[in-house]
């Protein structure tokens, strides 16, 4: 599996002063998504809607609206 393309603009370019602690999205070459954000599964994993679940291996994270806003251009529709 490999990055793609990034999704949307660079943290950079979102105002980020360091790529440190940045949210991201990317396209992977199977055409999956990855995402940076704040893990908070803890938080929220028990104010899910009752048909949605984490398994052991996902975790809940947070992507900034201007992160993701700024990535809508650039995910394909199908």
């Amino acid at each position: 599996m490999e990055i793609v393309r990034r999704i949307g603009v660079s943290p950079k370019l979102r105002g980020s002063a360091s790529a440190a602690t940045c949210p991201d999205v990317f396209e992977l070459s199977d055409g999956n998504f990855a995402v940076i954000g704040t893990e908070a599964t803890a938080e929220l994993k028990d104010k899910l809607p009752s048909d949605a679940g984490v398994a052991d291996y996902e975790r809940v994270v947070i992507v900034s609206r201007e992160t993701l806003v700024r990535a809508k251009a650039d995910i394909p529709d199908a």
